[in-house]
């Protein structure tokens, strides 16, 4: 099928820029102690999650308890969930879930500590725990050397737990436009890393993981060797916002809208912010120029129009957020030029917490 037989709002993915994307982040990764483990919210496919285990991933980082079983569901081996899950009911089904993969959860709370021991010792089951060290993104983690400390000792002392590492993950980095600024933001927090490791080393914690960054870092954690791994997910698609850091990856991700009005200086097309994440920023639009994008729910108009359209045209967008807007689909259809290729179920994006 060519591409102009697709019903619009489609989202599609450009299979060369695709494929081109996951090789030059290993290119990137090669050579130094980083190792990825890419985040499923991002695609949210288990297909794509098999392939990047397949071309070299340690594993997959997922944002919460329902894509982790989406996960092993799929046979995945070794899942990171990089948030806290404290809902008893879920710590139980996570612990029930650790005998069937290699789960890791991160901790910053000796409750939860105690919560997780409880639970796998009643599964049977062990669960690996990184504590989770707030390094400026003023969200979830611990912010004292002490507390860390704290932390680690209790769960090595926990009854089917046990301590891998840390997650320091610095998000409000990731798109900071200016690389000077983005490198001397994380320069810092390298520092204050490094004060942590060498901390916990004075007192006998061993660190085998430290896990983190983002496809807006990853050059430079590639560069500076502290983190073990990189938990990027939007390298392989990449999307309108983080296109303005100038990242050595490509736009492959589409949406392909059709245009329903056409006015002198204005368009208008079939899509809106239900079909396309805009909660980091709006769309652009591929290969052409603009002015002004107004949003709504089913249509987005396009002001300053630079390039002829008419109505029926098809329209290609570059989603402002690429992880929102998989999550407002259910599938992703593969181009080759313009001949669909294939087609790839978003098997987590329907599901729960």
């Amino acid at each position: 099928m060519n591409i102009s037989g697709l019903s619009t709002p489609a989202l599609i993915i450009d299979s060369k820029k695709f494929r081109s994307n996951a090789n030059r982040m290993a290119e990137l990764l090669s050579g130094s102690s980083l190792k990825l483990r890419p985040h499923y919210k991002s695609h949210k496919c288990a297909s794509i999650a098999r392939w990047q285990i397949e071309c070299g991933a340690i594993g997959m980082t997922c944002a919460k308890l329902s894509e982790a079983e989406d996960l092993c569901d799929a046979g995945i081996e070794d899942i990171l969930i990089a948030n806290q899950i404290v809902d008893p009911a879920k710590i139980r089904r996570a612990a029930d879930l650790a005998r069937n993969c290699r789960l890791t959860v991160c901790i910053d709370s000796a409750e939860n500590i105690a919560a997780f021991s409880k639970a796998a010792s009643l599964c049977g089951s062990t669960v690996h725990c990184l504590v989770e060290y707030e390094i400026g993104m003023k969200r979830c983690g611990v912010e004292s050397k002490e507390d860390v400390l704290s932390l680690a000792k209790q769960i090595i002392k926990s009854e089917n737990l046990k301590f891998d590492g840390i997650q320091a993950y610095a998000g409000h980095i990731s798109h900071v436009e200016d690389l000077n600024k983005r490198k001397e933001m994380t320069a810092e927090n390298y520092r204050k890393l490094k004060d942590l490791l060498d901390y916990l080393k004075e007192n006998g914690i061993d660190v085998r993981t430290v896990s983190g960054g983002s496809t807006g870092t990853a050059e430079i954690k590639a560069a500076e060797g502290l983190y073990t791994e990189l938990q990027a997910g939007s390298y392989l698609f990449m999307d309108a916002v983080y296109r303005e850091l100038s990242l050595p990856f490509e736009n492959s991700l589409f949406l392909l809208t059709t245009v329903v009005s056409a006015k002198e200086d204005l368009i208008v097309v079939d899509a809106g912010v239900k079909t396309c994440g805009v909660d980091q920023g709006m769309p652009a639009i591929y290969n052409e120029n603009a002015g002004e994008i107004v949003a709504s729910e089913e249509h987005f108009q396009i002001h300053g129009y630079r390039g002829k359209a008419k109505v029926g045209d098809k329209l290609l967008l570059i989603p402002g957020h690429c992880c929102s807007t998989v999550n407002l689909h259910d599938k992703i259809y593969v181009l080759d030029g313009e001949r669909v290729t294939d087609r790839i179920l978003i098997t987590a994006r329907k599901i729960g917490r």
